[in-house]
Order: C-alpha cells, then sequence, then structure tokens
C-alpha cells in the first residue's frame, strides 16, 4: 500500500521514460533497481516503462546479463515524442498565431520561448506539415494597443505578490489625472484593450482601468488579501465587453439580411438569442446591465441595424445618429 500511494504522487510516465533513457544513453547499463530508486517508483513499474519504450518508441533496449544493466544495441540520438494528430497540430498553431495578439507585452518573449520549446521535439514532418499549414492561417488583431512594457511589469508584478498598486489615471475624454490606489485582482486582454481590474480604496469599489490611460504605476509594500469569490467572468457577465451598468436591460436589435448574414455564427455574448426573420434577416436579444458600449456597436451597424428595445437605447441612438448628421450637414452658402 505505502508503494502504491508513493507511485501515485510521483513524476509523469513521460517524464520518467525521459530520465530511463538518459541512464541508459550515458553506457552506464543502469538496472531497474537502481533506477527506481532514484524515481521513487517500484522495479516493476521500471521494467514496464522500458518494456514500453521498446515496443511503442521502438528504442532498441537490450538487457547485458553480465554487467546487469541495461543498454541501446545501436545510437540513439534523442527521446521519440508520440507522433502529434491533425487536431494537435491544428491546435499548436493558432496558438502560436495568437501570439501575435500579445505582441508588446511581457508576455510575447516566454510565449515564444515556449512555443519553440515544444515544435523542437517535432520531427522533421511535423515541422514541414505545421510551416506549410502555417502560410494558410494567420491571426491580425484589429488596432492592437502598443503596450508600455514598464507598465506592465510593475502591474503583474502587483499582481502576483498581491500588494497595493498605486497609479495616475485618466478618464475617458478627460484632461486632468487622478491619483488612484487600489487592490489589483485582474489583467485580461478584452476587444484587443488591456484592462486591470481592481478594488479601489479611496472609492471603495471595484473599478476597471484601461491600461493606455494609467500612468506611473507602483508596487508599495503593503500587501493585500484578494477576496475568494471574485471571478473575472461573473464580474463581467451582464457587461457587452467591458463597461458595467446599474440597471438590467433586455436589448433586442434587429438586422436585415446583409447585417444577419454578418452576425450569424459568432458568439456576442453569453446571454444571446438569434433567430431568424422573414426576407433573411435577424432579430438579436441579450441580457445587458449598461446601454453605452451597445450603442455604439448599434451605431457601427449603420443602417443594417434597429433598436427594437429597451425605448431608452433607442433615444441613445437617434440622438446619436442625429448628432453625426449634423456634423455632415451642408451649410447654406457653403
Amino acid at each position: 500500500m505505502k508503494n502504491v500511494l508513493r507511485e501515485k504522487y510521483t513524476r509523469p510516465p513521460s517524464d520518467r521514460m525521459r530520465r530511463i533513457h538518459e541512464w541508459i544513453g550515458r553506457g552506464k547499463y543502469p538496472n531497474a533497481e537502481t533506477m527506481a530508486l532514484e524515481l521513487e517508483v517500484s522495479a516493476r513499474t521500471v521494467k514496464r516503462d522500458i518494456e514500453f519504450m521498446r515496443d511503442r518508441y521502438g528504442l532498441p533496449i537490450a538487457y547485458d546479463e553480465k554487467r546487469y544493466g541495461y543498454y541501446y544495441t545501436k545510437k540513439v540520438d534523442q527521446f521519440p515524442v508520440a507522433a502529434m494528430t491533425e487536431a494537435e497540430m491544428f491546435a499548436l498553431l493558432v496558438a502560436d498565431k495568437a501570439i501575435a495578439q500579445y505582441h508588446g507585452t511581457p508576455f510575447q518573449k516566454p510565449l515564444r520561448m515556449a512555443f519553440l520549446k515544444l515544435t523542437g521535439q517535432l520531427d522533421g514532418r511535423e515541422r514541414y506539415s505545421l510551416e506549410n499549414l502555417g502560410l494558410a492561417l494567420s491571426f491580425r488583431p484589429f488596432a492592437p494597443e502598443d503596450a508600455d512594457l514598464n507598465v506592465f511589469r510593475v502591474i503583474t508584478r502587483a499582481l502576483r505578490e498581491r500588494r497595493v498598486l498605486v497609479f495616475d489615471y485618466r478618464k475617458l475624454g478627460a484632461t486632468k489625472w487622478q491619483r488612484r490606489h487600489v487592490h489589483p485582482y485582474h489583467l485580461a486582454c478584452i476587444d484587443n484593450h488591456w484592462y486591470l481590474f481592481a478594488h479601489d480604496l479611496d472609492r471603495n469599489a471595484i473599478r476597471t482601468f484601461v491600461l493606455t490611460r494609467l500612468a506611473k504605476p507602483g508596487a508599495t509594500c503593503e500587501r493585500f488579501a484578494k477576496p475568494k469569490g471574485f471571478d473575472p467572468d461573473k464580474y463581467l457577465a451582464g457587461c457587452f465587453t467591458v463597461m458595467k451598468g446599474e440597471e438590467e436591460h433586455e436589448v433586442v436589435i434587429e438586422f436585415d439580411g446583409w447585417g444577419a448574414d454578418l452576425v450569424r455564427g459568432r458568439v456576442w455574448h453569453s446571454s444571446q438569442a438569434l433567430t431568424d426573420r422573414a426576407g433573411g434577416g435577424a432579430r438579436l436579444t441579450m441580457k445587458l446591465n449598461g446601454l453605452e458600449e451597445i450603442e455604439r456597436w448599434v451605431l457601427s451597424w449603420g443602417a443594417h441595424a434597429r433598436v427594437v428595445g429597451p425605448a431608452a437605447l433607442r433615444d441613445r441612438v437617434r440622438k446619436t445618429a442625429s448628432a453625426v448628421a449634423g456634423l455632415y450637414r451642408e451649410k447654406a452658402g457653403s
């Protein structure tokens, strides 16, 4: 029973087999008992690993009766890896392309290094397939932010070490900066913008801060305890993207055939319901707690989208559309 419990918490089989490969490759003729002692498993487990390496990986492992140990009957350059499936290779490629979203952040270099380590284990055929597939797939993030690396480093350190963070912040459209003292909870990239979710100590509430309007950050020596109940997904559940409101709204938007073709097949919000309408159009329904972001989104569709409800959203869209039209109205005599 003791051995069973001990083996349950040892390294995975793949790690064990790599260690066994290294020992055999040194030409020291290790036996199952000595390797089992180092790996903290039973000799029977080591023998099963060796059988697997020989039968499944095709490694030329033999046992020398005179030297009481295992050896390779011919040179083995490297430990083989299991062949990747087409789905796994595609997933690896998508991960590589998605790194483009982290350009200019502290995550770019470690992500790139991790990808190179993974692909370095592929054989020549797999690398060739990955390179060819890569020519047919790309990520083009729309207007990615030019991230300030120093801001990222300070914030990620404060997040990691649970330190109170201070910085200057400028609200949207404002000209003056305000000093903020916060408990940083979470950092997220949403719609190609980076946001910090933090508890604002002066306002005693959770606030969302855009990193491009954040300056002179500094992590203090004071530490804090992050609430166990904070969940960014739950916090943003009623938002269209990141801006929170105080009222619940059932938003209903109708699209013509052109707009419906672009709306279908995408998840715009977790609460969405999309139904087809006569003539090829569609009706989109969502439950949101704010209207500012959805107003801008509706306006971006031009004449292809019409707000059915709520009335407050219809009024906002109508007023903004009227103001936009006024900017382009020709003046008499011009």
